[in-house]
């Protein structure tokens, strides 16, 4: 079963899902060179709304759902999010 999750952005084309964020929120980074960050928020009727954050916001947000999942106890999804992370992060 894959976890792997893309989005459509109108003007940067397919995006990468990194992580949930927050409720209705994930991060999401451009599939090529991961180098253009958002988080996407579903809305309803609307669809959804992409708001372009930093690198240094996305990794922030990234290592505050990474300590989320650990006090969680969570491991195998934060053994997942650590993978991602070293992919993206470093």
């Amino acid at each position: 079963m894959s976890t792997e999750n893309y989005i459509n952005h109108p003007t940067f084309g397919l995006l990468f899902r990194l992580c949930m964020v927050a409720e209705g929120q994930e991060l999401f980074a451009t599939l090529y060179a991961q180098r253009l960050f958002f988080v996407v928020t579903a809305t309803i009727p609307r669809g959804f709304t992409f708001d372009s954050v930093s690198r240094s916001d996305a990794r922030q947000r990234f290592e505050e759902r990474m300590r989320a999942v650990r006090r969680q106890g969570n491991y195998s999804e934060y053994d997942r999010l650590q993978k991602i992370y070293k992919q993206t992060f470093q």
